[in-house]
């Protein structure tokens, strides 16, 4: 399928030169950085064509209509040269967090098949996104950092012109690099780790990682080389820890360095404190055992730093965190609404990994009932304030008295209007943020809680008659304390919520006729 005009997927609204109408094939197109990449080339005129083992894997994507589709193995030299048929550039994006010698060999097997690929397939440019490390013999390196440089060796001494480009930690939302500094940084108010959390690293903002990507699709002339890229600073893990807490609101954190560097032990400090893989953490700790500094810019000999100059670790952090701090529910948690929307590349999308992003605790319930839909949403209209809420009455009071007693409104306020809602309206402590008169109504806490709360209501028919209504209770955690208040009220909201969805239906239910 080739590609369709459609409006621009990319918020870079990158300045490409002249040959930017060429093909690129773009492997790893399900990965975290192929993922992103691939709107910023199509909103800046190239061809595209993605590849993936399953091509099914792709028919998701926002940008699935505006590319051209191959499947490959990379393992499978076939395949991957019929993917390579007249394109020019081909963006190396695979790497995996394995480990062992069957690991490295398989991907520098992968690497050869690639290389000679190209070559037979007459591709002008290979790019390839490495791994910045220090400058040691092979064998010094962890697993994933010298598979990562035999995997840069073998396309550099190949027939086709490979750019390499080496960066170091990637900051933005999905980056295992970074879910880490989110994960740790958002649990742990007090962080005794392992020893490299003293280890210099020098990060790099997703968007200059993709404006490099995208602008060496468009050299002129191809390159053969291996190029460091970061933001320019250097500064210890334990310090993005601190600097991270501080971006996200936090209370300040303490980080201790301690003299413990065995890998093992590290990975398995991650996995048991973040939602991370374990598989995932093992080869990502052993990595962070070294440090990851740029030692050359001479990158900007050949690609100009961005306009605005590249972005710093405070300010990547900002933006891969920005929606879900200042964003509405809908605008957070729903898939459907981040699949359609043109997103800064630093923010999160509905295909990374479960672990990415913020954490989000949620109690959905479903209730079906024999009402008309219309019947329903009256009583959802109508509710709080005197109305009540459907359930619990006394259990009600008490969190509203220890919502008054903390500073908060409690159900002091009731309601502006017994029987409408409005954008804006208050409901005791909860404020009408977004309402679809008729079908829904989300409502926003206004509550001291450890986080930001939502309480949505839809309504809609069943076929055949009758009504099903769904209630959904969303929670962004703030820090230890949110996870503990989440934690804390998980039974009342056993009690309460199921209670609320049976009363509610009950309530607009048809009442018997007298005789």
């Amino acid at each position: 399928m080739g590609p369709m005009t459609s409006e621009p997927l990319s918020p870079l609204q990158l300045s490409l030169p002249a040959g930017a109408g060429r093909r690129v094939l773009v492997t790893g197109a399900t990965g975290y950085v192929g993922g992103r990449l691939i709107p910023e080339l199509l909103a800046s005129g190239f061809t595209v064509r993605a590849t993936a083992r399953n091509v099914e894997n792709l028919s998701q994507r926002p940008w699935a209509g505006s590319v051209e589709t191959a499947q490959a193995d990379l393992q499978d030299g076939e395949q991957v040269r019929a993917a390579m048929q007249d394109v020019h550039t081909v963006l190396y994006l695979v790497h995996s967090m394995g480990s062992g010698p069957d690991f490295m060999e398989r991907e520098s097997a992968m690497a050869r098949t690639v290389a000679q690929a190209a070559a037979e397939a007459g591709v002008h440019q290979i790019v390839f996104l490495g791994g910045l490390h220090p400058d040691k013999p092979l064998e010094e390196l962890s697993d994933h950092m010298r598979s990562r440089e035999q995997v840069s060796r073998i396309l550099l001494a190949g027939e086709v012109p490979t750019l390499v480009f080496e960066a170091g930690v990637i900051i933005g939302s999905g980056s295992v690099s970074f879910e880490m500094i989110r994960h740790l940084a958002e649990r742990l108010p007090v962080m005794p780790g392992p020893s490299w959390l003293a280890n210099s690293i020098e990060p790099i903002a997703i968007r200059d990682v993709l404006y490099y990507l995208a602008h060496a699709c468009a050299l002129q002339e191809p390159v053969n080389r291996a190029f460091d890229i970061g933001c320019g600073q250097a500064q210890s893990f334990a310090t993005m820890l601190t600097e991270y807490a501080d971006v996200a609101g936090l209370s300040p954190r303490k980080v201790y360095a301690l003299p413990i560097p065995a890998q093992q032990l590290s990975g398995f400090w991650i996995g048991v404190v973040t939602p991370i893989p374990r598989g995932i953490a093992m080869p990502l700790s052993a990595s962070m055992a070294e440090d990851a500094v740029s030692e050359e810019h001479d990158i900007a000999e050949l690609i100009p730093d961005p306009p605005e100059g590249l972005t710093g670790f405070r300010e990547a952090c900002r933006r891969a965190i920005e929606r879900q701090r200042t964003g509405t529910v809908d605008q957070t948690w729903d898939d459907d609404v981040l699949a359609t929307m043109a997103l800064d590349p630093a923010e999160p999308l509905p295909s990374d990994p479960e672990w990415a992003g913020n954490t989000v605790f949620t109690d959905v319930r479903e209730r079906d009932g024999e009402a008309p839909p219309e019947a329903v949403w009256r009583v959802v209209e109508s509710i709080g304030g005197q109305n009540g809420w459907y359930s619990a009455p006394v259990l009600w009071r008490i969190r509203g008295l220890m919502d008054q007693m903390m500073g908060g409104y409690g159900l002091a306020r009731g309601r502006r209007d017994a029987q409408q809602l409005r954008v804006n309206d208050y409901v005791d402590w909860w404020r009408v943020e977004k309402i679809e008169p008729g079908r829904s109504v989300t409502l926003r806490a206004e509550m001291r809680a450890g986080g930001r709360a939502w309480l949505q209501f839809s309504v809609e028919g069943r076929d055949g008659g009758g009504s099903r209504l769904r209630q959904r209770a969303v929670f962004f955690p703030s820090g230890l304390a949110g996870r503990a208040y989440w934690r804390a009220i998980q039974p009342f909201h056993a009690l309460v919520f199921p209670t609320m969805a049976k009363n509610i239906m009950a309530a607009a239910a048809p009442q018997p006729s007298r005789p």
